[in-house]
């Protein structure tokens, strides 16, 4: 396949990719015009090659989605090919070092601020790829500010971030903005190095800015109270775009870890909104594009209306974890002496379309192994086997498990807050039923199979009719059905199924369990949904409407997945960003021992009419 040839076939092969034109880049000055390619990643969370380390076998998913920086290698060296490669530029839109075991390993078992201070193999990756410059995200700052400050001075490239202040002095914490030179001319043929001063010909300036969600302040409080503070994301724009344009760039593309759609996961915690890459498109003059980061959308190409200057702003956002690669066709034009955009467009690029650069897999081969030996070794034990297999429709001890751990990491960040005294509720899904977790040894993946999904932990408040509500919801998961078998798992709920294909997924159906004391009650399948929740009690005592609990869930219910009642108006009290899955293999790490009789105990029942039911099989 030629590299034409390879490139159409990649943007077609993406959903919702923009019209994409492999022809020749229009890199030669001619009439004034010049064609600047950019080129884009964000939310690669730590991901190199295509692999799952938790099933410790290549990476894929429903859609075939392939993952990881060896990918966009080739991709980013196949459109410098065709484009020219100095007539691109090749930015990243932040969280990058934490996600995978691979980046786990290096912060916090190998740690790269250690004695023998490995290299990040994120860093690596991305210095062989050559990024002209990358912003923060949110998540860069999980392991504390000593592991960013190594990973920051082992890049090649700036890592941006105009809106991170210092705690005291209010001056920018990292490097607000870079200018690169980029030659107009023609391109075809040129190498590789960094080429965008050599003292000849002419150039366009390109101003580059970084801005981070402001939501870092909340969710990394621990970490970063004392040390760096953080402005809205227009607010700061603001000031630092006229800095770059009075600097001497031609034009301006900003980097923004910051979702398109405006909306906060937190609420009115902030002054500043989670998501404004939007609003600083619409509110602040003198921006010709943005690499959107931090929602995990695919948006190949976006334009927004500044109200200023009645220009349009491109935006593109490719999606996460290197599944994707933005790539921004900016058409500049000369006027009075300076160049502009004339016109834009953007497309992504789908990292299944082609095989891993080699030169980036030889680069952290070393690296991978011995994290696919740490996820294969033993953290602890456990006295009793647990299996997830029947946890749809019985209560079992490995949902319990998980309720136990959520909620014990909520009531210890809260001991200390106006909320500590509320009791601690958590919820739960079935998520994969073949999660087991044997008798006796203990390995990371065991672990980890519990918790399949990427989610992170809230804890947000109810009310004991908000519990009972949201419970009622849960149970529409089951038929209505009169007496008391024996029944069949099939027979009892409405899962999906090949025959059932519009049925509740097993994700959509939320266990709920106490901390200090245990949240019982019996869902009556005999009864119309909306009227199944009987018994329901917190330690013995009826849950009464106007009783308050924390509640510890996850991000994707809280922030509207399944539809369940009341969790996206419902205040927020914790929101550390902290991933449930590493929590659980934390808890194992430091516990040593799991013991179900700690957790485990029959809280809730299927029952009929009152009377409980009988269940066979699996």
């Amino acid at each position: 396949m030629s590299r034409r040839q390879l490139l159409a076939s990649a943007a077609v092969g993406t959903v919702g990719a923009a019209f994409f034109s492999a022809a020749p880049a229009q890199a030669a000055s001619k009439n004034g015009s010049f064609r600047l390619t950019v080129l884009g990643t964000t939310d690669t969370h730590g991901n190199v090659l295509n692999w799952d380390y938790f099933k410790d076998a290549e990476y894929d998913d429903f859609q075939h989605n392939d993952v990881g920086l060896a990918k966009i290698s080739t991709l980013v060296s196949a459109m410098r090919a065709e484009r020219g490669r100095c007539a691109t530029l090749t930015l990243d839109a932040g969280d990058t070092i934490q996600g995978t075991p691979l980046a786990y390993y290096y912060a916090r078992i190998d740690p790269i601020t250690g004695a023998k201070a490995p290299i990040h193999p994120m860093a690596a990756a991305m210095n062989a790829i050559g990024f002209d410059a990358a912003a923060i995200g949110n998540h860069e700052f999980n392991y504390g500010v000593e592991t960013l400050r190594k990973f920051q001075s082992q890049l090649h490239h700036p890592l941006l971030c105009a809106n991170a202040l210092d705690w005291n002095t209010g001056k920018p914490a990292f490097p607000e903005y870079v200018i690169r030179k980029v030659r107009v001319g023609n391109h075809q043929g040129h190498s590789a190095g960094h080429r965008h001063d050599d003292g000849n010909g002419e150039y366009v300036k390109v101003g580059i800015v970084g801005l981070v969600t402001p939501g870092c302040a909340i969710w990394d409080k621990a970490n970063l109270d004392g040390k760096i503070r953080f402005n809205g994301i227009v607010e700061q724009a603001k000031v630092v775009i006229p800095k770059v344009k009075a600097a001497g760039a031609d034009i301006v593309i900003v980097s923004c870890h910051s979702g398109a759609d405006t909306s906060s996961s937190y609420g009115d915690a902030l002054p500043w909104p989670e998501n404004a890459s939007t609003l600083l498109a619409q509110q602040v003059p003198g921006i010709d594009a943005i690499l959107v980061g931090h929602a995990h959308l695919e948006i190949p190409q976006r334009f927004v209306t500044n109200t200023a200057t009645g220009k349009q702003v491109l935006l593109s956002e490719p999606l996460k974890w290197g599944e994707r690669l933005t790539v921004m066709d900016l058409d500049l034009v000369k006027e009075r002496g300076r160049w502009q955009v004339g016109t834009a467009s953007a497309t992504v690029l789908n990292a299944n379309t082609v095989s891993a650069d080699e030169k980036v897999v030889s680069l952290v081969i070393k690296q991978h192994e011995k994290v696919r030996s740490y996820v294969n070794s033993v953290i602890g034990t456990s006295t009793a086997a647990m299996s997830a297999a029947t946890s749809r429709y019985r209560d079992t001890a490995a949902m319990d498990f998980i309720n136990y751990v959520q909620a014990d990491a909520v009531k210890k960040a809260l001991a200390g807050s106006p909320s500590a005294s509320l009791p601690i509720l958590s919820i739960a899904a079935p998520f994969n039923a073949a999660a087991a977790i044997p008798a006796g040894n203990v390995t990371v993946r065991d672990v980890a199979g519990l918790y399949i999904f990427d989610n992170t932990l809230l804890g947000i408040v109810f009310t004991g009719a908000q519990v009972k509500a949201y419970l009622e919801y849960s149970a529409a998961y089951f038929k209505r059905i009169s007496g008391t078998g024996p029944f069949t798992p099939d027979q009892l709920t409405n899962a999906v199924t090949p025959t059932a294909p519009n049925g509740t997924p097993d994700y959509n159906y939320d266990i709920m369990g106490g901390l200090d004391a245990p949240l019982t009650y019996d869902i009556d399948i005999a009864q119309a949904v909306g009227s199944r929740i009987k018994n329901l009690a917190y330690g013995g005592a009826p849950v009464t409407d106007g009783q308050q609990f924390v509640i510890a869930i996850n991000n994707y219910r809280q922030s509207g997945g399944g539809g369940f009642p009341g969790v996206k108006t419902a205040p927020v009290v914790y929101n550390a960003q902290v991933e449930i899955r590493q929590l659980i293999i934390d808890w194992v790490t430091a516990t040593k021992v799991i013991d179900p009789a700690v957790f485990a105990s029959l809280d809730w029942k299927l029952v009929s009419n009152g009377q409980p039911i009988t269940i066979t099989g699996n």
